[in-house]
Order: C-alpha cells, then sequence, then structure tokens
C-alpha cells in the first residue's frame, strides 16, 4: 500500500511538473508576442503544446501566429508551410471545443489566408467557411473582437467583386451569402468598440467608408490610426498603407 502512494505521489508531481512546464512556455510567448517576436513567441507556444497537447489556448496561439507569420514570408514554400500549419492547429483546437470562439476565429483566419492562394471553387468554398467560422465565434462570444473584425472584412471583400465576378459565383457555384459596405462598416466599428487599439481594424474600416462614399470618416479613421502604438510586427506596414492612402484621399 506504501507503494502504491508513493506511485501516485510520483506521479502527481510529474503531472504538476509538465503543467508549469507549460504555463512558463505560455507566459514566455505571450511576452515574446508583445515584444513583439512573433517567430520567437510561436517556439514557446509550441514548446508549451510538447507538455500540454490539449492546450485549445496554446493551439489556437500557434495557429493565429502562423497565420501572421506566413502572410509576411516572401518565400512561397515557407508561406504555404506555415499556412498549413495554421489550418492544422485549427482543426486540432475546433476538434477539443468546436464551441469555442478562438478555435473558430483562427480557423476563419487560416481559411481566409489559404483563400488567396485558391481559384474557383475552392475559393469560393473558403470564402463561405470563413463566414461560417467568424458567425459561429460571435455566437459563442459577441465580445470577439477579431471575429468581428473578420465579419467585416468578409463583407468588404465580397461586397468589392465586379459585376462578372458575382455572376460568375452565381452561375457557377452557387452564389455567396448577402453582404454590403454598410454591414462591414457595422462589423467593424463593433471591433472598434470592443478594441480601441487594433490597428489594422482601422484600416479596413477606412477602406469601408470611402467605398460607402464617406471619405472625410475613412480619413478620420486613418488620422487616428496613426497615432495609436504599435502592437504587431505588421502595425508598421498598416501605417505605411494608411499614409500612402491618405495622400491621395485628403
Amino acid at each position: 500500500m506504501r507503494f502504491f502512494f508513493a506511485g501516485i505521489f510520483i506521479f502527481l508531481c510529474s503531472f504538476s511538473g509538465l503543467s508549469q512546464d507549460a504555463a512558463s512556455f505560455i507566459k514566455e510567448g505571450e511576452r515574446l508576442e508583445a515584444v513583439p517576436n512573433e517567430k520567437g513567441a510561436f517556439e514557446k507556444f509550441k514548446l508549451a503544446l510538447v507538455h500540454d497537447p490539449g492546450n485549445v489556448y496554446v493551439l489556437t496561439k500557434c495557429s493565429e501566429l502562423c497565420s501572421r507569420i506566413g502572410n509576411r514570408e516572401t518565400n512561397p514554400d515557407n508561406r504555404d508551410a506555415y499556412y498549413a500549419a495554421a489550418l492544422s492547429y485549427s482543426k486540432k483546437a475546433l476538434a477539443l471545443a468546436p464551441q469555442n470562439d478562438e478555435a473558430n476565429v483562427s480557423m476563419a483566419i487560416a481559411l481566409g489566408r489559404i483563400a488567396l492562394l485558391k481559384a474557383g471553387k475552392e475559393k469560393i468554398t473558403a470564402v463561405k467557411d470563413i463566414k461560417h467560422y467568424a458567425d459561429f465565434a460571435i455566437k459563442y462570444n459577441r465580445q470577439n473582437f477579431k471575429a468581428w473584425h473578420i465579419l467585416g472584412k468578409w463583407n468588404y471583400e465580397v461586397s468589392n467583386l465586379n459585376t462578372i465576378e458575382r455572376a460568375a459565383t452565381k452561375v457557377f457555384y452557387g452564389g455567396l451569402p448577402n453582404s454590403s459596405f454598410k454591414k462591414a462598416i457595422e462589423a467593424y466599428e463593433m471591433a472598434k468598440k470592443l478594441k480601441p487599439d487594433f490597428i489594422l481594424n482601422y484600416l479596413e474600416l477606412a477602406k469601408a467608408y470611402q467605398k460607402n462614399n464617406q471619405k472625410n470618416v475613412a480619413i478620420a479613421q486613418l488620422k487616428t490610426l496613426l497615432l495609436l502604438p504599435n502592437k504587431t510586427e505588421d502595425d508598421p506596414r498598416i501605417k505605411t498603407e494608411a499614409r500612402s492612402l491618405l495622400a491621395k484621399w485628403d
């Protein structure tokens, strides 16, 4: 009996050690992401998964980081590898927690990146799925600013299709759900309300306002964006684009 309890004690200590290791890697990953050093953060989150492979939070973090890092890769092979990893991590997260809003968001983001590389029916299917996962994320958590941003982006991109593209999607692929620039603005504004320092959202909101013939409001979004501190590795590029749009619109 004494040996039995000793074995239980050793097991519990080992489990506790694994949890502590995972927690320390998660903490370091979050620190590096905030620096920002996204590749460094990704490596730490991967180490956390070694100790806690069923951690949905870490799986979604890895997925989002792969989507962002891949988007900056100039080498197509590296880009595609990151996108494939993003999709894999989000699939694992959804398998473990299908009603987790961040798992649904990470899937929508991964599909959004991959959709840009597809054409024809594959692209239309991906576009439909993006909205599906964004809608579910909002259903499970209406406070998820990323889900609202994705929904805004979806409405913007679909509304931006020209007449020929719209006709083609309807004839060959059964069409897409209704969209509008007004819906895009509403979704982006909700994301802004929930996350006022989300720089990318201001850029996309400005584009939607401009398409909706509200240039002055669009310009105001860009000017606000430029005053915000950088939070991600993409923010300097976003600000460069904002300055270019300001020079064109102002």
